[in-house]
């Protein structure tokens, strides 16, 4: 993979350039079905571009390096994105074309553009006045355009004789650094008309309500000398409300943290002037409160109003009487974050403030609308309440459901009325609905420390606010959920492409908790079920912080297992904080001499650090794959906090994926035990001591040990002093393979320990290899039987059956073959089989083969038989094992790539009588 990064400069087209016969013809589109490439006449400040092959593995590959190159240009707003678009791109090149892919990323003033292309020479160029049809979103592959028409600001296709190019653009966000709020630029003519110069009144009220501070602006605008209204309250000159719609008087605006709006001041002279306020509230070095206003005429509002978010300024040049201000910017007094977070935060703080409480919480709906989570709160233990979840509907009565206002005087003489309260000091209360359309999307509380604080007045207040602020609640809301979605899918993405690398079930369990940790949770445990007999196994456990796993680990060891109900979706379980709990407390008994007289140490040794680790939310999701529970993954909080719903059902959806990966991992590790142990029931054992001759074997099975048959070998007494060996070559792998080496392992030595002679021997072995029918493969055959001599020497006895010559190494140096080929077995019913004899003197060696060695290959060469004569000449005078090793070492080193077929070596040496 090749990689370029330079900042800084217009980087040349990476298109393939010179004449082609064709011109190039694009396909654009975006969300309505059009787009252009006009963004390439940007100026492009960094590119980096890469080259991918044609492996399923470079789209993982890819999706980092579009990950990486966005992150390093702090891009983080759009990487999901781009990398989601990216995988579907890269693997319609590289496993559907079956090409190399060619990635770019090109950095512009206006956003990110990324191209994927291809080398397929024979795709079709359409014509752009046909329609496209993209199929159906259901279907497996084909969903790379639909994506890019989903997510891309712009997208197009480009095609040349040779290749094909698609491309995305993905817009930034509109963040200016450092800017709050602010309106458009607009020409002269366009901007709000002041008479003269324009007057800001500045008056400070104190904590009563009455005016201590008059400036010269005010005595100008209003009429009144600093002396004539300094210790009067505001409300004898405020003509309140000016606002038409508010119900907020000017005492509450008061006291306020900040507030916008109009109302009117009666002047000297009578009259009322409309004016624009600002309200802000401060307190001096001794904590004093007091509320500065800033006031000026009502149609020059712009010099204080906060811009309306993404419209244009207000039409300032009207009258006063067509102005007013949007409710949502009065409870606010700012304009929304652009985070939910931030406007939900900034909503129960207003909320707070408009009904002097102590504190104030905002929930949000489930989806189903059965269930409300907490989302913000301020005066609360905001970590402890975080994401927890009450019931919509909490008892008999309009008192007991959310979806209608309801005011509670007194907590204490209802308890558990508000279970968001409970143990926080609050004694009154009000909440009221938030709803869209009829809709309940979410719940608006005030609380206060002392009884009888609201009233339905209050409630009425807080109802008007709510109503404002819902709909902005709930689009920030889906806004969120649209990121959390992207998000989630290519998290899920690159999930599935983890999960599905691997077939060893430890490390698929290490992934699914590396996975879950710290994304969706604080600590993870998998459990797993061997089958349907057995109880529920505690197979791995992962904490973030890796001082917490040990006892995390004790903790869960010690108490029982979670049911393995195959219900879908996540259920709360409380045993391991509830465990924690009593552990911690017993330890910190102990400690101070309390209860049981026990060594600190005894027990499960929970300390408290590993207690407030998992005294959160816990939560179980069955592992479910072909219809049976495998096991189960449990994800957990530290204290006090929760998982929020979409949290819970990311997991869902990664535990459907990790429990198909880990069955498959464990079918996988069956199938590969069942294998090697029919294997290893195929090969002797062991190999007999031979007096009188040094016998070696090596024996190289292919691919990773899942597929049995093949090769095999065996030598085994037939009688005092005889000795049979056998090498063979079953065709084609697996049972069926496996069937024939067994027959033909174990006839051989039946029927040889019967008294039959090696033509025999082969012959009935034949006649049993066609009796299994279509079941049947045939068979090449190196067998012979061996009698060591009182002179050192060795007789043998050998028939080649189709078999690869065995080969004989003199001492000299000269290598021959020790047989004569004859047909293999399994083919023909009627054979004439012979046995030729060979007697290996002291120094010689037998070499015998099956086809892997003499058929290793590198490209269009073959090691062939003369290339094996070639290397035992060079053995003169070596061991039998020596032998054998050169021999492998030499095949190995023959061909760079791993061998494809199985391998058995059998060498045989006649070392000579030993003389003292």
């Amino acid at each position: 993979m090749t990689t370029g990064l330079h900042p800084g400069e217009a980087p040349q087209d990476p298109r393939p350039t010179g004449n082609h016969s064709l011109p190039t013809q694009e396909r654009v589109g975006d969300g309505t079905g059009h787009a252009d490439s006009r963004t390439r006449s940007s100026v492009i400040t960094a590119r980096a571009a890469a080259s991918f092959e044609p492996v399923g593995r470079s789209v993982a590959t890819a999706r980092s390096f579009v990950r990486d190159t966005l992150q390093g240009w702090g891009f983080a707003d759009i990487v999901d994105d781009a990398v989601v678009l990216t995988s579907e791109l890269v693997t319609n090149a590289v496993v559907h074309a079956g090409t190399s892919a060619d990635v770019l990323c090109l950095r512009s003033d206006d956003g990110v553009r990324v191209e994927v292309a291809d080398h397929y020479p024979e795709r079709e160029i359409p014509l752009q006045a046909t329609a496209i049809n993209m199929g159906s979103p259901d279907r497996e592959g084909g969903r790379g355009l639909q994506l890019c028409a989903a997510l891309a600001s712009r997208w197009g296709v480009e095609y040349t004789p040779t290749r094909k190019q698609v491309w995305f653009q993905l817009h930034l966000p509109e963040r200016a650094v450092g800017t709050r709020a602010a309106g458009p630029s607009l020409p002269a003519h366009l901007l709000p008309l002041a008479d003269g110069r324009v007057r800001v009144a500045v008056v400070q009220i104190d904590r009563t309500g009455s005016i201590n501070a008059w400036n010269e602006d005010a005595e100008e605008l209003f009429g009144y000398a600093a002396e004539k209204v300094t210790g009067k309250p505001l409300t004898d000159f405020a003509a309140w409300p000016h606002t038409p719609g508010t119900s907020t008087g000017i005492v509450e605006a008061l006291q306020l943290s900040r507030w916008e709006g109009s109302y009117g001041i009666r002047c000297a002279d009578g009259r009322v002037t409309p004016v624009y306020a600002s309200h802000l509230r401060v307190r001096d070095t001794s904590g004093e409160p007091s509320t500065v206003c800033l006031l000026v005429r009502d149609h020059e509002r712009a010099v204080l109003q906060t811009p309306l978010r993404g419209g244009p300024a207000p039409d300032t040049g009207a009258g006063a009487e067509g102005q007013t201000t949007d409710p949502f910017e009065v409870f606010i007094g700012s304009p929304a974050p652009d985070d939910l977070d931030g406007l939900l935060q900034r909503t129960v703080e207003r909320a707070r403030d408009m009904l002097d409480g102590d504190s104030a919480f905002l929930l949000l709906a489930t989806d189903d609308e059965t269930e409300l989570e907490v989302r913000a709160s301020t005066g609360l233990p905001s970590a402890r309440q975080r994401f927890a979840r009450v019931p919509v509907e909490a008892g008999p009565g309009r008192y007991g459901s959310a979806r209608m206002p309801a005011v509670h005087e007194d907590l204490t003489v209802v308890p558990g009325a508000v279970p968001l309260l409970g143990g926080t000091g609050m004694r009154s209360v009000v909440t009221v609905p938030l709803k869209v359309e009829g809709r309940l999307t979410g719940s608006l509380g005030v609380a206060a420390e002392s009884p009888g604080r609201y009233s339905n007045e209050e409630a009425l207040r807080l109802q008007f606010a709510a109503d404002r602020i819902a709909l902005a609640v709930e689009s920030a809301r889906l806004g969120e959920l649209e990121r959390l979605r992207r998000g989630s899918l290519s998290f899920l993405v690159e999930a599935s492409d983890l999960l599905a690398g691997t077939l060893d079930r430890d490390q698929t369990l290490a992934l699914m908790a590396q996975m879950t940790v710290p994304t969706l949770a604080t600590w993870c445990a998998v459990y797993t079920i061997a089958d349907q007999a057995s109880e529920p196994y505690l197979s791995y456990v992962l904490h973030e912080d890796e001082e917490r796993i040990d006892g995390l680990k004790a903790l869960l060891s010690k108490i029982s297992p979670p049911d393995p109900v195959p219900t879908p979706g996540a259920r709360v379980w409380s045993a391991p904080a509830t465990a924690a709990h009593d552990a911690a407390l017993r330890t910190s008994m102990r400690s101070l001499g309390l209860g049981e007289r026990t060594s600190l140490t005894s027990g499960i040794g929970t300390t408290l650090a590993t207690a407030a680790a998992v005294g959160g939310e816990t939560v179980v999701l069955p592992l479910v794959a072909r219809n049976r529970v495998i096991g189960m993954l449990t994800l957990g909080k530290p204290s006090d906090e929760h998982f929020r719903q979409e949290i819970l059902e990311l997991a869902e959806d990664l535990s459907r994926r990790a429990a198909l990966a880990l069955d498959n991992a464990r079918l996988y590790s069956e199938r590969t035990a069942i294998s090697q142990s029919l294997q290893r029931s195929l090969l002797p054992p062991e190999l007999p001591q031979i007096e009188g001759v040094e016998v070696e074997v090596i024996y190289r099975a292919a691919g990773e040990g899942n597929e049995v048959g093949g090769d095999f070998y065996d030598l085994f007494p037939i009688r005092d002093g005889a000795y049979g060996f056998a090498i063979g070559d079953v065709c084609g792998t697996g049972p069926e393979a496996a069937a024939v080496t067994g027959l033909a392992r174990h006839a051989l030595r039946l029927l040889a320990r019967e008294g039959y002679g090696g033509p025999a021997v082969l012959e009935r072995l034949n006649s049993a290899i066609l009796d299994e029918g279509a079941r049947s493969r045939f068979l090449t055959l190196l067998y012979g039987e061996l009698w060591p001599q009182e002179d050192g020497s060795a007789v043998l006895k050998v028939v080649c059956a189709g078999h690869p010559l065995p080969l004989r190494l003199r001492q000299d140096g000269t290598v021959e073959p020790a047989a004569e080929p004859q047909p293999l077995l399994g083919v023909m019913e009627d054979l004439e089989l012979y046995e030729q004899t060979v007697t290996l003197d002291p120094g010689d060696v037998l070499l015998c083969v099956t086809d892997g060695v003499t058929e290793r290959r590198e490209g269009t060469r073959m090691l062939g038989d003369d290339g094996l004569t070639d290397v035992l000449t060079t053995c003169t005078g070596l061991t039998a094992g020596a032998v054998a090793a050169r021999i492998m070492r030499a095949v190995e080193r023959f061909a760079s790539d791993a061998p494809s077929d199985d391998m058995a070596i059998l060498a045989m040496r006649v070392p000579g009588l030993q003389t003292d």
